[in-house]
């Protein structure tokens, strides 16, 4: 596929907006025991249904002073000191395993909350009260197709992730990184930002993220990790919002080159590479995570033997989005395929097969 064969929205005015709120799947008895199986699945000392009892809400700013999606909760003190508690252990588990030695040097110094996101998550934001340095993690409410999501991240891509889950609560590390949003505004345009390798890493995200069907990749659901290198930097593009894991009907939603949002790092990818290197750049990605796929293939193959048994969209888009694929790859390769699960297996087998058989066993 040729990267200019994807119209950006901004130009092609085609919509790039999913119809509809996403609704949340419950997590099979399948993916729980899977979840069990690779200690994903833990005791947790508190719930998302405990961080709902918040009196009141308060609009929260970013540095700038500028409104933010999220609003800081606030609680009665005996509530609050309830949930300090929780929310300090669940830290602990979430960073050392649960060894409690050092909490006694954290506190909890606020939560938010935010309507905005499918999953409605609060932000904790853990201080260290010696030297004020402070870290976030979330919480959010269960949805299965976004712990696939997670976990697909975890074994296919460059990144690894944490993430605890236990009945109806999900708990997420926070990925530190610079909003995608916030990089094409403050970023771009300084001397030091090598653009050539910013299109280089857009080029690769946009094929990991297609390979596993991870969608609505706009530039406020990714965030940029910046390296310092020999004489420069590296990045990296990693995806922050999961709630999109293969469950929209059509294919572009798959490809963050579509999004309008998008449109800068796609002028920079067609004004700064060329087509033989846009090729060159999308056989990287894909071997890379052909490697991958042989590192974890038992792992991989039964979470997808999982998914595919797991209703995580609504059927019609699945014949919508199988038939798409078919028109793409000029095949019938998604005809049998009759669960979201399905077509994210034939997927990966269809962009990576060539490269697994070339890989030395």
């Amino acid at each position: 596929m040729q990267f200019e064969d994807i119209i950006n929205a901004k130009l092609s005015k085609d919509t790039d907006r999913p119809l509809m709120r996403k609704e949340a799947f419950p997590v099979s008895e399948g993916l729980q025991a899977y979840l069990k199986k690779y200690d994903r699945d833990i005791t947790l000392p508190i719930a998302y249904k405990d961080l709902l009892n918040y009196r009141f809400a308060t609009s929260l700013r970013d540095k700038k002073g500028k409104l933010t999606h999220w609003e800081t909760a606030v609680y009665d003190f005996k509530e609050m000191e309830y949930l300090k508690e929780g929310l300090i252990k669940t830290y602990a588990i979430l960073k050392t395993e649960g060894n409690l030695n050092y909490v006694k040097h954290l506190d909890v110094e606020r939560i938010d909350f935010c309507e905005f996101g499918n999953s409605m998550p609060f932000r904790i934001r853990i201080i260290n009260k010696i030297n004020d340095n402070y870290d976030h993690y979330y919480i959010k409410s269960i949805d299965a197709s976004r712990i696939y999501g997670l976990e697909l991240e975890h074994l296919l891509s460059p990144n690894r992730i944490t993430f605890l889950y236990h009945k109806n609560t999900l708990v997420e590390e926070h990925i530190p990184g610079i909003p995608g949003d916030v990089f094409l505004q403050d970023y771009l345009g300084l001397p030091e930002t090598n653009k050539i390798r910013i299109a280089k890493e857009f080029v690769k995200f946009n094929e990991r993220c297609f390979a596993r069907l991870l969608g609505d990749m706009r530039s406020y659901n990714f965030v940029i990790d910046i390296t310092p290198d020999i004489e420069d930097y590296q990045y990296r593009m990693r995806a922050i919002d999961f709630d999109q894991q293969s469950y929209e009907a059509k294919k572009n939603l798959y490809l963050p080159q579509f999004y309008k949002e998008n449109f800068e790092y796609v002028d920079l990818v067609l004004k700064n590479l060329s087509p033989g290197v846009i090729e060159q750049y999308q056989a990287e990605e894909r071997t890379t995570m052909a490697y991958r796929v042989i590192a974890s293939r038992r792992q991989i193959m039964e979470l997808l033997n999982i998914m595919i048994k797991d209703e995580i969209s609504e059927n019609y888009k699945v014949k919508l989005l199988r038939n798409e694929l078919n028109e793409h790859f000029n095949s019938n390769y998604f005809s049998g395929c009759n669960t979201m699960g399905a077509i994210v297996k034939r997927q990966l087998k269809q962009m990576l097969q060539k490269h697994l058989m070339q890989l030395p066993n």
